[in-house]
């Protein structure tokens, strides 16, 4: 199994909540400026910042960091 980050799920589960990148920043902790990057693909959110993004959508960690099946 591998894992390849995937930026826009972040940005998918953004839009679906109607959020600002500001106001999902604020709830998670981070700047606006950290998740426009990440939903860029600039830079990737560390595992801690990956599992506050997977809490906050009540979504698995999996879906958020893109984990990949054989």
């Amino acid at each position: 199994m591998g894992y390849s980050f995937k930026q826009n799920k972040i940005l998918e589960l953004r839009k679906e909540r109607k959020l600002s990148q500001r106001e999902l920043a604020k709830e998670i902790g981070t700047s606006q400026a950290n998740l426009s990057r990440w939903e860029q693909g600039l830079n990737e959110p560390s595992i801690i910042e990956c599992w506050k993004i997977a809490d906050y959508f009540g979504v698995s960690i999996d879906i958020v960091c893109g984990r990949k099946e054989y």
